[in-house]
């Protein structure tokens, strides 16, 4: 056992278990009640998070909150069927009254069955240091930052008439115990800064909206990145007064690199989770093997990306965080997996067991999900295009997992003419089906580029954050609604 995990389990107890007297041990004896009955998996999840918010608007900074909870979640499942029981009070009689509520879906089993003994904690790599963002700056300081942010926007140009900023900041540990003893721990922060900003200029006014984050603390956050974040705002929200009205029709679509990533999240990603393709609702489903995209496209999610916001050390399940190859130069490898469907098909979960908190079940989630790079450069990609569009930021968008069919509209968008880009558009809607916008990939660029952790994907209504990315990306045909 590393000292980190050690330290990691040592704090779990201390806040999950201490308070109230309970041990590990009583964790196993819980799972050994589940384990008497016939099921095939239990486990048992606890948590305590603190949340911290802080708004500005107006010049002013409006409101400030702060929230704390805790609780645990205990599952039994048997084949594909499903018993959960969660309690914000994390006590043996809390723990007993959940245990009689899972018991429902279970008939007696062997009583003769060896008792569950406490495992060491999972090994695994450190993506992150567990320190606390809201303890990692005093909130005096915590104001003055969202006021940089105002006076630095509204220097920026004197069309500037509005400023939002944001600041959340929080900080969890988790506690898993599974039926076989096996036992890990995480220690979660996270840290985003979210700016709004709104530009004048005689009776036309548009916005622009970004943000950065990761599971670092204020001291990963320099001015000049703030100030970086807020001249790209800006700049984005101004060059929107001179748009045009976007095109319509089908034409080359060129998409810029890191936060248009969402669209591949969306469009694809979904669709290469373990639950939808056991279900067979998925449009990747039973196609391993099968060549589902370009060659040269290779998506994977990685888990293990330093300071992300969609890393983990381990998954809710108590898997350690991979990489998982989904497809590799156009060809389908694999899907992502929590235990239940890793188990229901016959293979291994690959570390996205994820969920919102101690009271959702866990279901196999993205973490951070990309296009690798290309060989191309990417203004050679745009030189490629006679006609067409260039994504420089996407807005928002949906998707219907079972068809393909997604629709996009763009946040910032250009013309591309005679292989130069010209003017910036508005209102283009993007339209397609993911599998086939795959197909039609020509050229990848060098350039690739993760979201600066403003990203957050929402499945069955739970929300998890994530990170989405990719290289500039050429597809050769894309049907584009606009008003020209």
């Amino acid at each position: 056992m590393t000292n980190q995990i050690s330290r990691n389990l040592e704090q779990a107890q201390d806040s999950l278990l201490s308070p109230t007297g309970l041990t590990c041990a009583d964790l196993a004896a819980t799972l050994d009640k589940i384990m008497s009955r016939a099921v095939d998996f239990a486990d048992v999840y606890l948590e305590t998070s603190r949340q911290e918010s802080w708004s500005l608007e107006g010049g002013i900074v409006r409101s400030g909150s702060f929230s704390r909870d805790q609780g645990f979640g205990l599952r039994a499942v048997r084949e594909d069927e499903t018993a959960f029981a969660y309690s914000q009070q994390i006590t043996r009689e809390r723990l007993h009254e959940a245990v009689q509520s899972v018991h429902a879906i279970a008939r007696q089993g062997d009583s003769q069955r060896a008792a569950i003994t406490v495992g060491t904690p999972t090994p695994h790599a450190s993506r992150y240091n567990g320190t606390d963002p809201i303890a990692s700056l005093e909130t005096s300081a915590k104001i003055g930052l969202l006021e940089h942010i105002d006076r630095r926007a509204r220097a920026l140009d004197p069309g500037v008439t509005e400023v939002g900023a944001s600041l959340h900041a929080s900080h969890a540990t988790m506690l898993v115990m599974r039926h076989d003893g096996r036992l890990a721990t995480d220690i979660r922060p996270m840290l985003r800064i979210s700016v709004f900003v709104v530009v004048q200029r005689g009776p036309l006014r548009e916005t622009a909206s970004g943000g950065l984050g990761g599971r670092y603390t204020f001291s990963a956050v320099s001015l000049d990145s703030i100030d970086a974040l807020l001249r790209k705002v800006v700049n984005e929200a101004l060059i929107k007064l001179d748009a045009r009205a976007a095109p319509s029709g089908e034409m080359p679509v060129v998409i810029g690199p890191g936060w248009p990533g969402m669209l591949l999240h969306e469009a694809v990603g979904h669709g290469f989770e373990g639950d939808f393709n056991r279900q067979g609702s998925s449009i990747y489903s039973g196609r391993i093997g099968e060549q589902v995209a370009a060659r040269g496209v290779t998506i994977v999610d990685n888990g293990t990306l330093p300071d992300h916001c969609g890393s983990l050390n381990v998954d809710d399940e108590g898997q350690p965080s991979q990489e998982t190859m989904l497809i590799e130069d156009g060809i389908l490898r694999g899907y992502m997996q929590d235990d239940l469907n890793a188990r229901l098909t016959g293979t291994i979960s690959t570390g996205n067991g994820r969920r919102q908190s101690y009271a959702h079940l866990p279901m196999p989630r993205m973490t951070n999900t990309y296009m690798r790079a290309g060989t191309h450069n990417p203004q050679e990609i745009i030189a490629s295009v006679k006609s067409g569009l260039y994504l420089e930021n996407l807005g928002a968008g949906q998707v219907d997992i079972v068809s393909g069919r997604f629709t996009f509209q763009s946040a910032l968008a250009y013309r591309i003419e005679n292989g130069r880009l010209t003017a910036p558009v508005k209102g283009a809607i993007l339209t397609g089906n993911g599998p086939q916008t795959m197909q039609k990939v020509s050229l990848i660029g060098t350039d690739l580029a993760l979201d600066p952790g403003i990203a957050t994907c929402g499945k069955a209504g739970q929300s998890v954050p994530v990170c989405v990315g990719q290289p500039t990306l050429k597809i050769d045909s894309l049907l584009v609604g606009g008003t020209a």
